[in-house]
């Protein structure tokens, strides 16, 4: 699709402990069988240990609120013709 997975909404929080490195990171997925759930998990998990100040990262997959296309930025819906 060509968006960021933060521009879909589909991040919905992000916590950084500064003292500890510590981060947690709630994201959902657009549907609950979405065949991309354990890729997007693991790309998440490469790109956070590329950052110097994060120690250990968790992913949470989180269905509530539920996802609808009113999350996407409005760069997202532009770019994918969605009003």
């Amino acid at each position: 699709m060509g968006i960021d997975i933060v521009n879909l909404g589909l991040i919905y929080e992000i916590r950084f402990d500064g003292d500890t490195g510590q981060t947690e990171i709630d994201m959902t997925l657009t549907t609950m069988g979405c065949p991309l759930a354990d890729l997007l998990t693991d790309q998440i998990y490469d790109a956070m240990t590329e950052v110097p100040e994060v120690t250990d990262t968790e992913v949470k997959l989180v269905w509530y609120p539920a996802w609808t296309v009113e999350k996407m930025s409005r760069y997202a819906r532009i770019a994918l013709g969605i009003k």
